[in-house]
Formats: C-alpha cells, structure tokens, sequence
C-alpha cells in the first residue's frame, strides 16, 4: 500500500485567536450509516464495518450561533431515495439537529446559519428542518446549483436565505487563504477544494485554547491522518471533484494534526471530547 509522503510537521506559531469567554462548541449525532473500511480508506479491510458518522456541530458564539453541517433530517428516506442505488446503506435516524435544539430549550433565533463543509446529501439533509440562513462560498454554490450529487441540497435549500461569503483573509495553517467568521479567529474558514469544488475547512478555537479541524470529507475517516492514505481508486473517482487538491489538502492537516483535534465529518470517534448539547 503506498503511503502519501510525511509533510513537515507545522513548527510555526498557531494563528492568534481570542475566542470570547461563553463561546462553546457542541455536537449533534443525528444517526449513522455503514459502509466497510476497505471503500473508506486505502489499506481497509472488508471485513471491518465502519459506522460513518451524521453529526453536526454548534458553535456558540455571542456576535451569532454557527452550524458546521446539519446532519440527517425528517426527510432522510426520500433523500435516500433520490441516491443511485449503489450509494444507499443500512442507516439509522436518532434525532434531528431541529428535535435536538427543541429538546435543549435551544432559542433557534441565536442561530446565524449553517455553515456547510460541502453540498452533499448528508451534510445538508436536515437544513429541511431548520429556518437559518446557509452560509456557502461561491465555488461550492456553483457546485450546489449544478452537480448531480447536490439534488438534496436543492431541495432543503428552497426558500432559505443564502449567505455568501469569501477568501480574503490570509493563509491559515498552509490553507492559502481565509475567512474570519467573527473577526477574532474563532471560527475560520478555509478553501479547500477537490471533494466539491468549494469544500471547506473549518477550524475552530475554544476559550480554553482548545482547537478543532472540522475537515468535512478530506478523508472520511481518521485513518487517513493516522495512516496518511487517500480513498481507493474507485471511491476518489467516484467521490472527488479534483482529486489532486484533496491529497494535497489532506497533507495539510496532517502536518497540523498535533495542534488540532481533527474531524473528518464521518469518523464516530472524532467527536470524542465534544460535548453533547445539553438538555
């Protein structure tokens, strides 16, 4: 199995961030669903099922409340539906972002928007479900507007406000270019490109100094940090816009994964640490 070449672990300062003292960050699992590990990552075996996480994540902040992604929603079976058939899995509903936020006693007003990594069905399933306005870069809106695979997004996104933003910050963490969400290094946005033409990341820094790298699909698992591989052949064929940028995106964090708890959007044990909301 040939391995991605080590990149220089990051030995530079990290970005200056003052993320104010109520900020806090939470998860949201709305379900799973299965796949094996050998059409996840290189070197995966078959006989190893793997949960892929549907999780969102909430950022509380006082300047306006964030969603990273929104997870299943109450329409997961006609969304499921509209899949081709080879793309649809044993699956589990739990809870929608909405019933979680309900549940909480959650004032949805506090909510800015969803800030999607990608377009793609199982990240934006429950937007359906929500009143907040989408927050996506034109690349990917371009994406959303025409793909195949952006049918779901589509759908839930009728009606919603679409808050585009852009790149005009620096480079972050050796992402080229950057965008400061508040404007204290709290939440910031990088283009990373290649899963979907305007796929993100989205690191994240707690009060506590505590960091996350909310990297969407660049790998759908950790063993592709810890094991630096790509998908098989045929997944990144079938999966990636360019797949030349997600490697070289990939690489990125790799170099940075000993400053940040990485995220791949689907790896179960990723959010370990994060806080369910509390209810």
């Amino acid at each position: 199995m040939s391995l991605l070449p080590q990149p220089s672990t990051w030995s530079g300062p990290l970005p200056e961030a003052s993320p104010p003292s109520d900020m806090a960050v939470y998860q949201l699992p709305t379900g799973t669903y299965e796949t094996r590990a050998a059409f996840a990552f290189k070197g995966g075996s078959f006989r190893d099922k793997r949960r892929f996480a549907a999780t969102a994540v909430l950022v509380r902040h006082p300047n306006g409340d964030l969603l990273i992604d929104a997870g299943f929603g109450s329409d997961l079976e006609t969304h499921i539906r509209s899949l081709p058939r080879m793309q649809r899995a044993p699956h589990q509903l739990t809870s929608t972002v909405s019933e979680q936020l309900e549940s909480s006693g959650y004032d949805q007003d506090r909510l800015a928007g969803v800030l999607v990594t990608h377009a793609h069905w199982d990240h934006v399933s429950g937007i359906g479900d929500l009143q907040a306005p989408i927050w996506i870069n034109e690349g990917e809106l371009q994406y959303a507007r025409n793909a195949r695979g952006a049918q779901v997004f589509r759908d839930v996104s009728a009606g919603h406000e679409i808050h585009e933003y852009g790149f005009d910050g620096p480079s972050y963490l050796g992402f080229p270019s950057s965008f400061d969400v508040h404007g204290d290094g709290s939440v910031v946005v990088a283009l990373a490109g290649g899963h979907t033409n305007g796929s993100v990341v989205v690191f994240v820094t707690e009060p506590t100094g505590k960091r996350y790298a909310f990297i969407g699909d660049l790998t759908w698992q950790l063993d592709g940090i810890r094991r630096r591989v790509e998908r098989p052949l045929l997944m990144r064929a079938l999966a990636d816009t360019d797949p030349k940028r997600v490697r070289e995106s990939l690489l990125r964090v790799v170099a940075v994964a000993g400053a940040v708890q990485v995220v791949p959007a689907h790896d179960v044990t990723a959010y370990d640490g994060i806080p369910l909301l509390p209810v």
